[in-house]
């Protein structure tokens, strides 16, 4: 059994595009599509933060005072957390903020976003949308008739007009096949492919 995805666009030859049930008919998996934006976003974090620990910071070496008579604590450096100069108690150290998800989990997760798009008419075909000129203004007039708050636009190949016409808008964004990725999927209120890489989208998923 196949579904439709919707064409648009100035081309009168544009028609439906059929694509499998197993890539646009899933359920919907909210718990799944979660933990797929969680990493994405975990991913792209630095986890480059360091503080200095009182082992980390230079001197202290020598016991600052005597032991007893001088009426203060005791005390064996001048480097411990209470200390001005000294090291940061349970100091941040560099890490990673990346999470475990394996490819099956990875896939059934973009399979659940892409069938829900699909169901809330979210996603469509359209082959013409590369301008022939690196111009924005090109570009607007081509999707001038699509409605929505932001736009995705998902093309075979990363086309220099295509990326150098959309990049000074705000609300459009333009991903391959290889490197469109969950959150942009699940923000954007629009998504428009041509059919070569919903294609390609399709054979990777299936």
């Amino acid at each position: 059994m196949s579904l439709q995805v919707p064409a648009i666009g100035s081309q009168n030859s544009a028609q439906p595009l059929d694509v499998s049930e197993l890539v646009f008919g899933q359920d919907y998996n909210e718990t799944l599509v979660h933990q797929l934006v969680t990493k994405y976003l975990s991913a792209g974090r630095a986890g480059t933060k360091a503080q200095k620990n009182r082992s980390a910071v230079s001197g202290g070496g020598a016991k600052p005072f005597r032991q007893k008579g001088t009426g203060r604590a005791r005390a064996g450096t001048t480097r411990g957390p209470i200390w001005r100069h000294g090291g940061v108690a349970f100091a941040a150290q560099p890490r990673s903020f990346d999470q475990k998800l394996n490819k099956k989990m990875y896939k059934a997760g973009i399979r659940s976003i892409f069938s829900e798009l699909l169901r809330q008419d979210r996603i469509a075909i359209f082959d013409d949308i590369f301008p022939s000129t690196p111009k924005t203004k090109e570009l607007l007039e081509k999707i001038k008739g699509i409605t929505a708050g932001r736009l995705l636009i998902v093309a075979e190949e990363l086309n220099e007009n295509l990326f150098l016409a959309a990049r000074n808008l705000h609300n459009v964004a333009v991903a391959t096949p290889t490197s469109v990725d969950p959150v942009s999927l699940v923000s954007a209120d629009k998504v428009i492919a041509t059919t070569s890489a919903l294609k390609q989208i399709e054979e990777r998923l299936a």
